[in-house]
């Protein structure tokens, strides 16, 4: 009778545990395929969110401008932000074109003229030999030059191509991020009050501390970085636009990628300049020159002063942001990896600190000023360590 009693408990939850087993099977299965549905939504979300922290300021000043209508601020930013970004995009996309069409024609007329190697070329070792017959080669035939090469070209190509296609994926994904952002500004501090709620149940202590040390990160680095860097390329392009520099588009987004990825543009300044003083009277020379230079001094001195303000992140942490963000994310990963890895560091080193909140960022401040997400700024009072 035991014996009986003890098999129908084991038939019971041998029963009891391959439903449960099945129920979790399943439910996995549903979470599975519900990531897959939405994973394709995730850089679009995580970018609306940054462009609403990083551009609440304005449009809560253009709220109180425009007597406190928030949804015409909103509107009226959301449409400021699809021209920043169709305005240049449509400009470098048909300077791009232009330029390859231009090259082309001049290689089919016979047109693009290539000067003679030195003969001191022939003297370097290893590659001195052949680098001179090729380029003598060229100087003399281009298109046969050309033809030798083409397929070992082919690889570079096939990159090319799947990056232009990657890059305008990335295009299409941040103009619906300012679209979607534009819907996040009216109910902003509701965001942040229930962000903030959930981050309680978390770590009650330093939950808020967190939401605001985000905020601040975000406009920094979006001001420090994204924004120097694209005030970098206005100026940029607008001169070597106006100066009839050969590549300008090309060379304008040159100088934006590079002044992001902190390289700085000195690789585009410098044979842009030595090209004004070859081929422009002195005078439009001169002008481009101040130009050009004003780039560099934006790089050397204005960025590390807005930088400065709040953001203790190493300049390595952004560059391998937006490294990892290329890779991951395409074109669009050169603004969400320096962003989104900013936030990690500053995070993690806030958890880290021995004494909590009250801890200041940068030993040795009596205060720090942290902004909150949405706009309030926020002082938290902190204590030596």
């Amino acid at each position: 009778m035991i014996e009986a009693q003890r098999d129908r408990i084991g038939r019971r939850l041998n029963a009891t545990l391959i439903e449960l087993v099945i129920r979790l099977g399943i439910l996995a299965f549903l979470a599975y395929w519900s990531f897959l549905l939405v994973r394709p939504f995730i850089p679009i979300v995580i970018w609306s969110a940054v462009l609403a922290v990083a551009l609440y300021p304005i449009f809560d000043w253009a709220a109180r401008v425009l007597g406190g209508r928030r949804r015409w601020a909103a509107a009226l930013i959301t449409v400021l932000g699809l021209l920043v970004v169709i305005g240049p995009v449509t400009w470098l996309g048909l300077g791009v074109v232009d330029g390859l069409r231009t090259l082309a024609v001049q290689i089919d007329t016979g047109a693009l003229w290539v000067p003679p190697p030195p003969e001191a070329l022939k003297n370097w070792p290893l590659i001195g030999g052949p680098v001179h017959d090729f380029w003598e080669q060229a100087s003399t035939n281009l298109r046969s030059a050309l033809a030798e090469v083409v397929p070992q070209l082919k690889p570079l190509g096939e990159f090319a191509l799947d990056a232009t296609k990657s890059a305008s994926a990335g295009i299409f994904k941040f103009l619906v991020s300012v679209i979607i952002a534009g819907f996040l500004f009216s109910p902003g501090p509701s965001l942040v009050h229930a962000v903030k709620t959930a981050a309680t149940r978390i770590d009650s202590k330093r939950a808020e501390h967190f939401v605001e040390l985000t905020g601040s990160t975000i406009r920094t680095v979006s001001r420090g970085v994204i924004g120097v860097s694209l005030l970098q390329a206005a100026i940029g392009g607008l001169g070597l636009q106006l100066a009839g520099v050969p590549g300008a588009s090309l060379l304008t987004l040159c100088i934006l990628v590079l002044a992001i990825i902190q390289i700085g543009p000195l690789l585009v300044v410098a044979p842009s300049i030595v090209w004004s003083w070859m081929e422009l009277p002195t005078t439009s020379a001169l002008l481009f020159t101040v130009c050009m230079l004003s780039v560099t001094f934006v790089d050397n001195v204005l960025k590390p002063i807005v930088i400065a303000r709040g953001l203790t992140t190493p300049m390595l942490v952004i560059v391998v942001g937006v490294i990892g963000g290329v890779l991951a994310h395409g074109i669009i990963g050169l603004f969400l990896g320096p962003v989104v890895l900013a936030v990690a560091w500053e995070l993690l080193s806030a958890w880290s600190s021995d004494n909590g909140v009250g801890r200041p960022i940068v030993a040795g401040e009596a205060q720090t000023a942290v902004e909150a997400p949405y706009g309030a700024d926020r002082i938290i009072p902190t204590s030596e360590p």
